[in-house]
């Protein structure tokens, strides 16, 4: 037994040696801490500075417009306007994959009121055209122009805004479904790798479906960007075919 217990003794390390191996175990792990989750990658952002650009566009042209075809105070939306897109603008000047829901709510918000004051001239337009206003044909005409071009514009905005749940989801690579399939989508070996579509690729899609009356090489895939292509279409049908069309005679 006495043998047995000092080849026990011989085997065990003794404590100082059980000791120093937990210290170094404690600062190897102090010195490489385990890795934590990367942060989302900032790199992925898109501008916001050519949609600025629309609205401004966009509001300017709504100013110009007659009084007649204006809803209330010329002043009042393009006010509404510039108090959401100012603070929008210096506040949030690129769009990324870890956008807060304000800002989106902001941006939408500020869509919603240029396109309620472009509807609101259309009618108010075609209410001329009906009673035979004191506009003359050459005003009509140009308003016809103005209002046609924002709705071009604000078109852009929504498909920009609404396609895919919008610019964060489409940075995050967490996107459902899209709206739209775009050319590069079904054939990525025609377009650089990692392509996603920005402003100007909507704000395209918008100026060829205001044209046309329907899409071209962009489809619609959801009902949802069917249904604001329709709109867009009809829009754009009563702008150039009713309204110009009268104007033009009115100028004969």
């Amino acid at each position: 037994m006495m043998i047995r217990g000092a080849h026990d003794n011989s085997l065990s390390p003794p404590a100082s040696m059980i000791r120093v191996g937990s210290w170094s175990r404690i600062v190897a792990v102090m010195a490489n801490p385990a890795p934590r989750s990367a942060p989302p990658n900032r790199a992925l952002v898109e501008a916001r500075w050519p949609a600025t650009l629309a609205v401004l566009g966009a509001i300017a042209l709504y100013v110009t417009l007659p009084a007649d075809l204006v809803l209330g105070p010329s002043w009042v939306l393009p006010v509404l306007e510039g108090a959401i897109l100012v603070p929008l603008t210096i506040a949030r000047p690129h769009r990324h994959a870890g956008e807060a829901g304000a800002s989106r709510i902001a941006a939408i918000v500020l869509i919603a009121l240029a396109n309620v004051g472009n509807v609101a001239s259309l009618i108010l337009l075609i209410h001329q055209l009906l009673i035979h206003g004191p506009i003359t044909g050459r005003t009509l005409l140009f308003a016809a122009i103005e209002i046609y071009l924002t709705n071009v514009i604000i078109f852009g905005l929504w498909y920009w805004e609404l396609d895919s749940g919008g610019p964060a989801q489409r940075l995050a690579g967490s996107a459902r479904h899209p709206d739209f399939m775009y050319p590069q989508m079904s054939q990525p070996d025609k377009a650089p790798p990692g392509w996603r579509p920005t402003f100007l690729d909507y704000l395209y899609v918008s100026l060829t479906n205001a044209t046309a009356f329907s899409p071209t090489d962009t489809m619609p895939l959801t009902r949802l960007a069917k249904s604001l292509m329709g709109l867009q279409a009809i829009a754009s049908l009563l702008t150039v075919a009713l309204v110009a069309g009268r104007a033009v005679n009115i100028l004969g």
